[in-house]
């Protein structure tokens, strides 16, 4: 049986690929411009290579889809703090890569563990956030789980984040201060714990074992900073009851926001920032700004740490396919960032729609899995085309690399659909059109501040009808 490897794409891959090219492996294509999550290696011919966003592969590995891994060490601490009996093997520190965990705030009552208001985390890794709270004994406390940006959410949405960073420095550029180190991270390769036992790596590890022979190990040191050392200052950053609290995307649709909001005549100072400011300024009183995940922005609003968020229709179909009466809703089609969300097989596999797929599954004894990162619209869509008994694969991204071998569907946005044609893939079917959208919290718009609210949503939908 050939050996499968998962390899990272993101913060890891460009010093995974020069260890990997040092190992004399001869990858085919591993950089950060590819476009193919397939990659070939000429030193090991017979192994099978796919790329994953990092999150995925510890899960990938534990589940034993995937013989070896390389991922850095929060990402498997997260895994394992929730499920520490996984069959999951640390192989090797990579001493690349390096980086800690902080739980951070810019201020907090000065007794976590005292009654009353409970305390909100915010956090990429919320296993490892939970683990913190109860280790500290909190008596009340929320862990609110988001896709990135955790450091955006203090002071007014969260009191803590537990978030990844370079050194302490980089927390005062936030305008945090540490709390406590949980952990010290680098990338590690990590091994399925049965294939580890049962199949000869002694090649593939030793290629890599070799590459690190004049590196000195670095020991991986928990320090837990004092508690007293954290402000005991009111909270600041509060926003008045009347402001109206605007949400803006990070990433890709930051360029297509600017060029509304620029129609519109709304100014935004350092947007998109070069030094990651998540607080520009807006050339309207009485509204705030705040730069956070689109991923996360429906959830947020329905909370009501924000009265106004533009992200995409998918997302927001995401939430409300989890919860139905939630009170958010589509205010305004912006109509950029065109998307299609998409059923996608392999096209190897003999169905051309999903008449045919579900014709397919019925002759099956194995559930049918389907991977997605929109976790909520492939359940729907299982149960609605009636796909027999199924499971949900969540992925964090690359997800054209699941099929055929990992999965047997994907629900995947794609703009041309090139990328998905390059994997040896098809489209069989297609879900619904996504643009960006201007959401809102139904209740801030009956509230007060209604009016103000209306007037932002009118300057853009008059930007938007100018086009």
């Amino acid at each position: 049986m050939a050996i499968k490897i998962a390899l990272p794409k993101g913060r890891l891959l460009r010093k995974t690929a020069a260890m990997l090219q040092k190992a004399g492996w001869g990858l085919d294509e591993y950089h950060s411009n590819m476009g193919f999550y397939r990659p070939r290696s000429e030193k090991f011919p017979d192994v099978l290579i796919r790329v994953f966003h990092e999150k995925d592969i510890p899960i990938q590995i534990a589940m034993g889809n995937y013989d070896l891994g390389v991922c850095c060490l929060d990402w498997i601490e997260e895994l394992l703090v929730k499920y520490p009996s996984s069959d999951l093997v640390k192989v090797q520190d990579l001493m690349y890569g390096d980086g800690a965990l902080y739980i951070a705030a810019t201020s907090l009552p000065g007794d976590l563990r005292q009654n009353g208001t409970p305390v909100r985390i915010a956090s990429e890794y919320p296993n490892l956030a939970e683990a913190f709270a109860l280790r500290k004994r909190m008596s009340r406390f929320s862990v609110f789980p988001v896709w990135g940006a955790a450091e955006a959410y203090p002071p007014e949405n969260a009191d803590m984040v537990l978030l990844s960073a370079k050194a302490g420095a980089e927390l005062a550029g936030y305008g945090m201060v540490p709390v406590s180190k949980m952990l010290d991270f680098s990338a590690f390769l990590i091994a399925n714990k049965n294939s580890w036992e049962t199949k000869n790596f002694d090649k593939l590890v030793t290629s890599i074992c070799d590459t690190l022979a004049e590196v000195e190990k670095k020991s991986a040191i928990e320090e837990k900073i004092g508690l007293t050392e954290i402000s005991t200052r009111n909270r600041t950053g509060e926003t008045a009851g009347d402001t109206v609290r605007l949400a803006l995307p990070d990433g890709h649709q930051q360029q297509p926001t600017v060029s509304l909001l620029n129609r519109a005549g709304i100014e935004i100072d350092d947007y998109p920032s070069e030094t990651g400011n998540r607080r520009p300024k807006i050339n309207i009183d009485d509204v705030t700004v705040k730069v956070i995940r689109p991923q996360d922005m429906p959830l947020q609003v329905a909370n009501g740490n924000f009265d106004l968020a533009i992200t995409g229709r998918d997302w927001l179909t995401e939430h409300l396919d989890q919860f139905p009466s939630s009170p958010v809703k589509e205010l305004l089609d912006l109509k950029s960032s065109k998307v299609r969300i998409v059923a996608v097989v392999s096209r190897e596999l003999q169905v051309d729609d999903t008449g045919g797929l579900r014709q397919l599954i019925a002759a099956r004894e194995e559930p049918f899995r389907v991977a997605s990162e929109y976790v909520n619209i492939a359940d729907k869509y299982a149960r609605d085309n009636h796909l027999g008994q199924y499971r949900v694969i969540p992925t964090w991204g690359a997800t054209e690399a699941f099929l055929p071998e990992d999965a047997d569907l994907l629900i995947e946005n794609t703009e041309t659909g090139r990328t998905i044609a390059r994997h040896n893939l098809k489209i069989i079917d297609t879900l619904f059109e996504s643009t960006s959208c201007l959401i809102g919290n139904t209740n801030s718009v009956s509230a007060p501040k209604g009016k103000r609210i209306e007037a932002v949503v009118q300057r853009l939908r008059a930007a938007v009808e100018d086009v």
